[in-house]
């Protein structure tokens, strides 16, 4: 379940649910469901709530305890 951990990133962060609805340009009652497992959250948040929390899409799933994010993949030449 990632849920929780959606809204502990946020708290941690100091964020209003409205502000982060605003940043994903959704509505703050859709947000809310999500964070509450009301509603399932789309994939095509997860990257931009990562970069948005400093931390990685695995820890916010729910796959890893680390919040660092995972360091930058390296250019192909």
């Amino acid at each position: 379940m990632y849920y929780p951990r959606l809204r502990k990133l946020r708290e941690d962060n100091d964020m209003p649910q409205k502000q982060v609805a605003a940043y994903l340009g959704i509505d703050q009652r859709v947000y809310s469901n999500y964070e509450n497992g009301k509603r399932e959250l789309p994939s095509r948040f997860l990257s931009p709530l990562a970069e948005l929390y400093g931390t990685s899409v695995d820890y916010i799933l729910g796959r890893t305890d680390v919040t660092a994010p995972y360091p930058p993949c390296a250019k192909a030449k």
